[in-house]
């Protein structure tokens, strides 16, 4: 007869970050800080890693899929539209079987002074760094929840959410990036009891098609000797290693956790 005091079996703990056998789906992967992660998924054995992306795949996601075959996919999605996010979700899993991981990570920036922000120009931004991000992560939790999966979901959110860009100022983007983050919480809390863990990481700059321009202005070596930190963005891998560390078994008892990637600490 079983006691109410009585406590739960002990879990064992998984001791190695690993991703083998995993199914991970990551929006806007098809190239940038998306890109990357996929790459630091397969690098640690995930079976499958699908990319949830509005446009067309290039040269880097072909490299990538041909490095290894068989185990990196394309899937279009506006993930503005719930739908459609689900119908790709499906997808996977009528394809693979499974999902384990989400990674909530397509977004767009935007950076000019807040007086000069159309409507249209605010309403995008946050059409998808924050209301796509929310339909993306409900639509996981869904599917973790009817596959019986104790999954984790992982947001890009941004340095700009904890503080403002002293170069490049973004109110829109900031905002809407702190919004991710305290998604993130709230999520973590409601969907516990599911088994479904929620984090965030913050990269600070980050060497993309976004942020060509930052080494190229005539004053960044003064820049860096002002702001500190490592003198140089991060290519996109070396975030690799805190997503797949969320998405790992080892982050088993991690969650509602935002982990800062900003080695260039002052510039943002």
């Amino acid at each position: 007869m079983s006691s109410t005091n009585e406590v739960s079996a002990p879990v064992e703990p998984v001791k190695k970050i690993m991703l083998e056998g995993k199914v991970i789906a990551i929006t806007g992967a098809n190239r940038g800080i998306g890109l990357g992660v996929a790459e630091c998924c397969l690098a640690n054995g995930a079976a499958r890693v699908y990319s949830i992306d509005i446009g067309d795949t290039g040269d880097d996601f072909t490299k990538i899929s041909e490095e290894y075959p068989n185990k990196l996919f394309a899937l279009k999605a506006d993930i503005r539209n719930e739908d459609e996010i689900t119908t790709a979700m499906d997808k996977i899993v009528e394809e693979a079987g499974t999902l384990s991981g989400v990674v909530v990570n397509a977004g767009i920036t935007n950076h000019k002074s807040a007086l000069d922000f159309t409507k249209e120009e605010i309403e995008r931004l946050f059409s998808i760094n924050l209301f796509g991000a929310f339909y993306t992560a409900r639509v996981a939790a869904r599917t973790f929840i009817r596959l019986g999966v104790k999954g984790s979901i992982v947001f890009t959110a941004s340095m700009a959410s904890h503080r403002p860009n002293k170069r490049v100022p973004s109110a829109p983007y900031g905002a809407s990036k702190a919004g991710v983050r305290n998604m993130v919480k709230t999520l973590a809390y409601e969907w516990a009891k599911h088994g479904i863990r929620v984090n965030s990481i913050s990269p600070g700059l980050v060497k993309t098609a976004m942020t060509y321009w930052v080494p190229q202005q005539p004053d960044w070596e003064q820049q860096l000797k002002y702001y500190g930190g490592f003198p140089r963005l991060a290519e996109v891998q070396e975030l690799g290693g805190g997503y797949v560390y969320f998405l790992s078994d080892a982050a088993a008892y991690t969650s509602g956790v935002d982990l800062q990637i900003n080695g260039v600490i002052g510039i943002c």
